[in-house]
């Protein structure tokens, strides 16, 4: 395993995840955020089956920021409950996960 991990929120559009994505990444709780459109999402809540599109934001960072990410995101996120979740990334091209490590630290 790497230090570098993939963080997965789901956004109910595209200025809502355009503005979570910036504002990790300017405050270095992130090196990148894809966001994808057009995804749907089919799942349960309160009760009720819900069938919603949303973007998906792909955020690479450091394992070692995901806490400060995690409370970042609810802060400005719209939902009650949002999607934060983290894959770890079991290998990778090794420039790539060291521009992320040098693009998360701080100072």
């Amino acid at each position: 395993m790497t230090e570098e991990i993939v963080a997965l929120v789901t956004a109910p559009d595209e200025d809502s995840a355009a503005m979570i994505g910036r504002t990790l990444v300017e405050e270095r709780l992130a090196a990148c955020a894809n966001i994808v459109r057009g995804i749907r999402s089919i799942y349960r809540w309160k009760g009720d089956i819900c069938d919603e599109r949303e973007c998906l934001l792909v955020i690479k960072t450091a394992s070692g920021r995901f806490p400060q990410l995690e409370k970042r995101v609810r802060s400005m996120h719209p939902y009650e409950v949002p999607e934060i979740i983290a894959l770890e990334i079991s290998e990778g091209f090794k420039p790539y996960l060291q521009w992320i490590a040098e693009n998360t630290r701080l100072g």
